[in-house]
């Protein structure tokens, strides 16, 4: 009788560092989360998407991993590029530094683009806000894998023989 009871209490213990982490509200969930409840907009996130990070992790043999992916679609609003700007640093805390912050006159096109170091790896975070449709990504990258990749195409876009 006593190996049942250990059975719920395991599966408890093991539950509540996942609810903690979960609910901390930092990351790409903080993010997005974030931006739902500041702008009362609904984030659509992709099905099964850990699925389809496992599936680019193999099509690009370890280059692209952990792939988070949320899109409001009918953004509508004012937005404040520095508060954006703000709300995303403090919501993805420590170790992500943004490389890229581009706002256009009007306000209605912002780019946010943050990366950190990830062991040999990088995770690259990315906002994107182009009229009514604002797309954030999180993703951790192979820069070595990445540079060769890159190193296939020459400055046309088009690939050079090897």
């Amino acid at each position: 009788m006593t190996r049942l009871l250990w059975i719920p209490l395991c599966c408890i213990a093991l539950l509540i560092p996942a609810a903690v982490l979960a609910g901390s509200g930092d990351g790409f969930d903080g993010v997005v989360g974030s931006i739902e409840t500041r702008y009362q907009a609904h984030a659509v996130r992709i099905p099964l998407m850990g699925l389809v990070s496992l599936i680019a992790g193999g099509a690009t043999h370890g280059g692209v991993g952990r792939l988070h992916i949320a899109e409001f679609e009918h953004f509508s609003g004012p937005v404040d590029g520095d508060e954006l700007n703000r709300m995303v640093k403090e919501k993805l805390g420590s170790g992500w530094a943004r490389i890229i912050r581009e706002t256009s006159r009007k306000g209605n096109e912002q780019t946010l683009i943050f990366a950190r170091p990830e062991g040999k790896r990088m995770g690259l975070f990315v906002l994107d806000l182009d009229g009514h449709e604002l797309d954030v990504v999180e993703v951790s990258v192979d820069p070595d894998h990445l540079n060769e990749t890159i190193g296939k195409y020459d400055h046309n876009g088009t690939a050079t023989s090897d």
